[in-house]
């Protein structure tokens, strides 16, 4: 399919991932444009148009018109303490209603393609070491934020059951790459204060995606035939553990990581006792993902693998915060 043919809209496009997406499908010479909460800074070539809170009274038609396809990445994520009063409506209210309204508004507009990008959470909180979570299994969200990720997922697939539009889901893990927020981003700070980090007993594997690996495959997904209608895993294809991430990251950078062994049983201790007991889970649990159904049938391949992708990011990481 030829994407110099094809027009783009991508939501969340002030965010790590949106502009790694824009920037990428702009030089493929898609016709890009990104919807954004608030004027922001997006790469050159790249239409903005702001449209506000998304929730169920966004209004899409200025930046839907003439677009063919979405890729929907705005979305309430995850936050380590809630003030929310209600955390599940707040998540319904954008991920599940604001979803539902692109889509049918996407629809009317005459888009043929929708991907929606969601979460590995979806899958659940861990799997087995050894034992990788597939499409095939049976959700199983682990939280209020992963469960509207769920019942987004369905909102889109019976829009689409109805009006026609393809719609295609992408479950990612952990998203890493110079610039990205959150977890990683408070982790890469320990490593560069040469803070000691209490992991060296973890005996896990996790899957993860570099961004640049994550985008690749967003594309694949808005223009492959064979992805309509389909859900995919994607990841690396190679799983790390906690005290190898901390070493392969510290590495990139020039330094020499501080890791000292503290029983596993003692963590899960202090990060429940701290109200934290989520967070020190994805440092110590494995979650490990079977990609192997977006490589058989769209034929994708990482273009990086996971050494060359945290090299890039050690490296990166090490210029821009010095």
């Amino acid at each position: 399919m030829n994407s110099t043919a094809r027009s783009v809209l991508v939501t969340g496009a002030g965010g790590f991932i949106g502009r790694n997406l824009l920037l990428e499908m702009t030089k493929r010479g898609w016709h890009t444009r990104g919807a954004v909460r608030k004027q922001s800074i997006l790469p050159d070539g790249v239409e903005q148009v702001v449209i506000g809170e998304v929730d169920g009274q966004t209004q899409w038609e200025d930046a839907l018109r003439g677009a063919d396809t979405v890729i929907h990445l705005a979305a309430r994520a995850h936050v380590l303490h809630d003030t929310a009063e209600d955390p599940i409506a707040a998540f319904r209210n954008v991920n599940v209603a604001g979803a539902r309204k692109l889509a049918h508004e996407a629809a009317l507009s005459g888009v043929k393609r929708l991907v929606y990008v969601s979460s590995v959470g979806v899958q659940g909180l861990q799997t087995q070491l050894g034992k990788p979570c597939s499409e095939i299994d049976p959700p199983h969200p682990h939280n209020a934020y992963a469960r509207s990720k769920l019942e987004a997922e369905q909102a889109l697939m019976l829009e689409s059951r109805e009006s026609g539009m393809e719609v295609v889901i992408v479950r990612p893990p952990l998203v890493y790459g110079a610039g990205a927020p959150g977890n990683f981003d408070h982790m890469m700070r320990a490593l560069l204060k040469r803070i000691p980090l209490p992991f060296g007993s973890v005996r896990n594997l996790r899957s993860l995606i570099y961004v640049h690996n994550l985008v690749d495959a967003l594309i694949v997904c808005a223009s492959h035939p064979a992805a309509a209608g389909q859900v995919y895993l994607v990841s690396d294809g190679e799983d790390v553990s906690t005290p190898g991430l901390l070493h392969y990251l510290s590495s990139a950078m020039g330094i020499h990581e501080r890791i000292w062994a503290c029983p596993v049983s003692l963590l899960k201790l202090a990060g429940h006792l701290a109200g934290r007991a989520g967070q020190v889970d994805r440092l110590i649990e494995s979650l490990q993902i079977d990609s192997g159904k977006i490589r058989r049938e769209l034929d994708w391949k990482p273009p990086f693998t996971l050494q060359q992708g945290l090299q890039a990011t050690g490296e990166r990481y090490r210029k821009v915060r010095p």
